[in-house]
């Protein structure tokens, strides 16, 4: 198991400290404040690309309307020509 680079001995090390550190009252609370905190920023992470995406549909929509759009602006520039 291998969670953000820290393998299983790391991170039970790391658990022991947190529990000396906080104590096991306080430690329960530290756990779900963390939980929310990367919920959290997993919602705004998802957001953010559901937004991206938008904008990026838009501008190629954008993009066809207006490849579709030139060639028709310029046949009457070429008929004048001739």
């Amino acid at each position: 198991m291998n969670i953000f680079g820290i393998g299983l001995p790391e991170m039970a090390l790391i658990m022991i400290v947190a529990l000396l550190i906080f104590g096991p009252k306080k430690l329960p609370e530290i756990g779900r404040s963390l939980g929310k905190a990367i919920r959290s920023f997993q919602d705004a992470s998802r957001e953010f690309q559901n937004e991206f995406q938008k904008e990026a549909v838009q501008l190629e929509e954008a993009m066809k309307t207006t490849a579709e759009l030139e060639p028709k602006q310029l046949e009457p520039t070429r008929q004048e020509e001739v």
